[in-house]
């Protein structure tokens, strides 16, 4: 909910000064007459208008004014872009190198906890659940191609050596990506295990189906070798 009170020398004057500043029409918010004000005589006794306007806040306008003020809170020099597309709520964070930097933090750390907070200061007192996402100078789509290619060369060295391998710590988003990127695998699946900030996922064989594939591929090779006299 955004409060502001106007005055002027009538009470159209005030609420027009309110809507134009809130960059809103009238419709859109609530109107309550603190003082009609007096013309007086003369000049003598005159008193301006007071009116207090309330408008309810859209969740895309909480989300831009929660993170312009943590932003300004730590002292991050950022433009703010706001958009709603598809019922979700992304905000774009630019800035210089060094702010995205600040912004993103080790790994996006910083950056997911902002968009966690975000969430959580739009989703209140909404009916229904809206879907915030924040990102910086394209970070998360270069994030999901690192993992997507970390993905598929760890489940080549996993088909060679038929030995799992645990990747490092990710965020629930992360782990998604990496599954996902797996899926199609005939002969590699995907889990995860530990415990919150240190859930891993272990990407490995599936035992039967690789072992069937396996034996198949090394007699038909070895066949073929024959034929050849090595």
């Amino acid at each position: 909910m955004i409060i502001i009170e106007k005055s002027g020398k009538t009470i159209d004057e005030a609420v027009n000064m309110a809507l134009l500043e809130l960059n809103t029409d009238r419709e859109n918010v609530e109107i309550e007459v603190i003082n009609e004000g007096k013309r007086g005589i003369l000049g003598l006794g005159a008193e301006n208008a007071v009116v207090r306007v309330k408008m309810e806040e859209s969740p895309l306008q909480k989300a831009e004014k929660y993170v312009k003020s943590v932003m300004d809170k730590f002292g991050i020099e950022t433009e703010i872009k706001g958009s709603v597309e598809d019922e979700t709520v992304n905000i774009e964070i630019v800035g210089d190198s060094e702010a995205v930097g600040k912004v993103i933090g080790r790994r996006g750390d910083t950056l997911d906890a902002l968009q966690y907070l975000t969430s959580l200061v739009v989703n209140k007192d909404e009916e229904d659940y809206i879907r915030v996402t924040i990102d910086t100078e394209n970070y998360r789509g270069k994030r999901e191609e690192t993992l997507i290619k970390l993905a598929k060369r760890m489940a080549g060295v996993v088909s060679r050596s038929r030995k799992s391998v645990t990747l490092e710590p990710m965020n629930p988003n992360e782990r998604r990506i990496i599954h996902s990127a797996l899926q199609e695998y005939r002969n590699i699946t995907t889990y995860s295990t530990g415990k919150e900030p240190n859930r891993c996922i272990v990407i490995t064989t599936k035992k039967k189906e690789y072992d069937e594939n396996y034996v198949s591929k090394y007699r038909y090779n070895r066949k073929e070798n024959e034929l050849e006299g090595v």
